[in-house]
């Protein structure tokens, strides 16, 4: 499927000048120090100890990554998103889901999975939607017949499409570091997104007629499902303009974010569930959310920067070819690379430090940099329910009191069934590159 051809061959010599600051990262997160001191650490420690880049240049690479329209996305999608819960239109998506989904066996679960996908169409993160489903969800599938950390389960799961829909933050970043548009990989991510949502969906049916959690099939009425996406008319207008108006050309990813904004806080105010006297809370939480991403794309970028002149992406790919050649068994490591990242480092930092490591040893094997994109995303998508990070495990701990490590357990199935579409997406590169 790949044809591999050989670079020349490029050496690096790890001397301490570049093992020490890395080992000094790997201490500073061992000892639980936040990402962005760490990744600061890091960086300025490798200018320093190599002088390969002038450390007066750190505060001025600070600035321009983090000058970006692109990244003005993010604050407002994430404020879309708590503006959706406040208003209540979140619950208006629920209801849809379960008129659409509710006649199945497993009628509630398989909902509250759509629902996720709902979300994700317009909040573009993972732990927005984990706490805002959780919320809402969470009891209604106990009293289903749902165990309390299989339901946990089920919502962590379901909520990791919310980097893996359209509109993500993790494809705006990681277009924004690799210099690619962010539009097109929103249109190449969305069959891939679905797959997954879907996937979750038929775990969910296999092990509910497995175990017998939930036997709740209620008839299909379309009349009462034309009345419940009547009653959400508002709701469902917000992801179909943020989509719509980004596939048809219309917006870029930001002006999207900035439209949703307006919408969902005009449709608060004309519904009276949003009041002026909401906005503190919501601007506070919102950015408060920001303040944790945003300080880390400013720190690896640095760090991304001196990895690149000491030529580690270019070592790095003549490190791999020199022990296989074999694209398929590339592709394996790169995937065991990605889980394992996933699993002790959020996404933002893994995106800008490993896509420009990676993106190389991909281009390689002959990867497309969109289908590389999107495999990538996928992968670390399932460090999202995975210890000992599994940041959506801890929310749903926060909100139900459950053990982190008993919902771990239960979303096993998930985590293997997605391991089965992004080695799906990995040896079909037609899966993400369908609309090119």
């Amino acid at each position: 499927m790949y044809q591999l051809y050989q670079a020349p061959g490029v050496s690096l010599e790890l001397g301490w000048d570049i093992i020490l600051p890395i080992l000094g990262m790997v201490v500073l997160l061992g000892f639980a120090v936040p990402v962005w001191v760490t990744l600061g650490f890091g960086a300025i420690g490798l200018l320093v100890f190599t002088d390969v880049l002038p450390l007066s240049l750190f505060g001025e690479s600070l600035f321009q990554g983090i000058d970006s329209f692109a990244l003005i996305a993010i604050p407002l999608y994430i404020l879309t998103g708590d503006v959706l819960v406040r208003t209540g239109l979140s619950n208006k998506l629920l209801d849809v889901a379960e008129a659409t989904m509710g006649n199945l066996r497993s009628g509630i679960g398989t909902s509250t999975v759509l629902g996720c996908g709902f979300f994700a169409c317009i909040s573009g993160s993972d732990a927005a939607g984990a706490a805002a489903v959780g919320r809402i969800t969470h009891a209604r599938l106990v009293d289903r017949g749902y165990p309390r950390a299989y339901a946990c389960a089920l919502v962590a799961a379901g909520s990791c499409t919310g980097i893996l829909i359209p509109p993500s933050i993790a494809y705006i970043i990681i277009g924004l570091v690799l210099g690619i548009s962010a539009s097109t990989l929103f249109l190449a991510a969305f069959v891939p997104g679905v797959m997954i949502m879907a996937s979750i969906m038929i775990t969910n049916i296999t092990l509910n007629r497995i175990h017998g959690y939930e036997n709740s099939r209620a008839p299909f009425h379309f009349r009462h499902w034309l009345r419940t996406v009547w009653d959400a008319r508002f709701a469902l207008m917000v992801p179909f303009i943020i989509l719509g108006g980004i596939y048809s050309g219309v917006f870029t990813p930001t002006e999207a974010a900035a439209a949703a904004v307006v919408i969902t806080i005009a449709i608060g105010l004309f519904q009276g569930t949003l009041k002026i006297g909401d906005f503190p809370r919501m601007l506070a939480a919102s950015a408060k959310v920001n303040g944790v991403i945003v300080p880390i794309i400013a720190f690896s970028l640095p760090l991304a920067q001196a990895l690149a002149v000491l030529n580690v992406p270019e070592a790095f790919v003549f490190a791999v070819t020199s022990v296989t050649e074999n694209p398929a068994l590339i592709i394996l490591l790169m995937i065991v690379i990605f889980i394992l990242a996933g699993c002790v480092m959020e996404t933002t930092p893994n995106i800008v430090i490993l896509s420009p490591i990676m993106l190389p040893l991909a281009q390689q094997i002959g990867m497309n940099d969109i289908h590389f994109c999107i495999f990538m995303v996928t992968s670390l998508g399932i460090g999202f329910i995975t210890p000992p990070l599994g940041l959506n495990l801890f929310v749903l701990s926060g909100l139900t009191g459950e053990s982190v490590l008993n919902i771990a357990g239960r979303a096993i199935p998930y985590v293997l069934t997605m391991l089965g579409v992004v080695l799906m997406l990995a040896f079909i590169p037609a899966l993400s590159l369908w609309a090119l």
